[in-house]
């Protein structure tokens, strides 16, 4: 799992960074309509579900672990954009259920791959600490899904910033290892 995913840095990389602006534009447009939201956040999961099937398909010759998380995932994300964009006209609750939905299965899987990640790579705790945010996040908009619309708004645009700058911090972590790994498969062999 470890090899797949340092090779596919870039893709984590391109999640982190949708998310990212995913966020900016939720709190820089703090008014924004339910509509405008539906289909940023319908547009975000395409992307986000697109790339972590991706990298479950690409990454298929490598060693090191199931990617079965990647693939539910990304049908998660894909399932969850569609419905969005296919019901543009969906209320504010509805969308906060499918967030919050979409929040904990993915917050759950990411978890879960964390633990599987820790058998190769010490130290791990970006992905756990996605994960967790994701299913707090997720808890969240279960618990109070009354909250104002202009709360939801912010409260949606700060977790995909936290979210993003999680999964960047991992991208470049995997990418560092990425080229370590090269670097030692170059080197001459000892005797």
């Amino acid at each position: 799992m470890l090899e797949t995913l340092a090779r596919n840095w870039w893709v984590v990389g391109i999640r982190g960074a949708a998310a990212l602006i995913f966020g900016l534009l939720a709190l820089i447009w703090p008014a924004i309509t339910v509509l405008v939201l539906v289909a940023l956040f319908g547009a975000y999961a395409l992307v986000d579900g697109a790339f972590a099937l991706g990298t479950a398909i690409f990454g298929r010759g490598a060693t090191g672990g199931s990617r079965g998380w990647l693939v539910v995932e990304g049908i998660a994300g894909i399932i969850a954009g569609i419905l969005t964009i296919m019901w543009p006209g969906i209320t504010a609750l509805v969308l906060l259920w499918l967030i919050a939905a979409w929040a904990l299965v993915t917050g759950v899987l990411e978890i879960v791959a964390a633990v599987r990640l820790r058998r190769e790579l010490r130290h791990e705790w970006l992905l756990a600490l996605g994960g967790a945010l994701s299913v707090l996040f997720g808890i969240v908009l279960i618990v109070w899904p009354a909250a104002g619309a202009l709360a939801v708004v912010t409260l949606i645009g700060i977790y995909a910033i936290v979210f993003g700058v999680v999964l960047l911090a991992l991208a470049f972590r995997l990418r560092r290892l990425g080229r370590g790994a090269v670097a030692g498969s170059q080197r001459p062999a000892t005797a």
